[in-house]
């Protein structure tokens, strides 16, 4: 994991809470292996935009703080596969109330994003 050169100070929950899940892909990697066990390839699939590297980092990342698991398969060729932990499942709530805020309010934000967007082009 990147160490950082100063040590962050966290004032709240949320300061710490935003840390861990910190990466562009690391809620939506949460989110899928609640679902579910996969493998890397398979997030690769689910998640088409993310580049392998940091697919790996932010998964990487997210094992250190002990909310997923990683197994490895001693067989040719070696297979690896992620789960989200008991830890990993208490985030399960924050999860779901992005899903269900983002759901709720996307329409509203894409047209202030699009007519801001506008005002800017003209």
């Amino acid at each position: 994991m990147y160490e950082k050169k100063i040590i962050p100070k966290y004032e709240s929950g949320v300061d710490f809470t935003k840390d861990v899940l910190y990466g562009k892909w690391k809620p939506c990697l949460m989110y899928l292996l609640y679902q579910g066990s996969r493998r890397p390839s398979e997030l690769q699939r689910l998640l088409p935009e993310a580049s392998r590297r940091i697919l790996n980092i932010q998964l990487n990342e997210l094992e250190e703080y002990g909310l997923v698991s990683r197994e490895i398969f001693q067989q040719m060729p070696p297979k690896v596969v992620y789960s989200i932990t008991e830890l990993g499942r208490t985030l399960l709530p924050v999860l779901k109330a992005m899903d269900e805020w983002g759901a709720a309010y996307k329409a509203t934000l894409e047209e202030i994003k699009f007519n801001n967007r506008q005002s800017v082009d003209v």
